[in-house]
């Protein structure tokens, strides 16, 4: 993560493929990502752990793979 970004000050939006049960959630901010141009996406059982800082062609990629591949 880069110095000086501050995850708590971020609102954060869970995907919408994270199961009911707490399991393999994760989360991203789309209005730092619009504002920045840069997707930060984090595990929502660790909300203060690494962010992952994507950029947008990255974020499509993972989105895409994700959505795609065999589970």
């Amino acid at each position: 993560m880069s110095d000086g970004i501050d995850p708590t000050a971020m609102e954060w939006v869970r995907s919408s493929y994270s199961g009911p049960d707490g399991g393999q959630c994760v989360e991203w901010s789309p209005a730092y990502a619009k504002a920045h141009q840069v997707v930060p996406v984090r595990d929502s059982k660790n909300p203060t752990g690494p962010v992952l800082m994507l950029s947008p062609e990255g974020w499509a990629g993972l989105v895409e793979f994700a959505t795609t591949a065999d589970a």
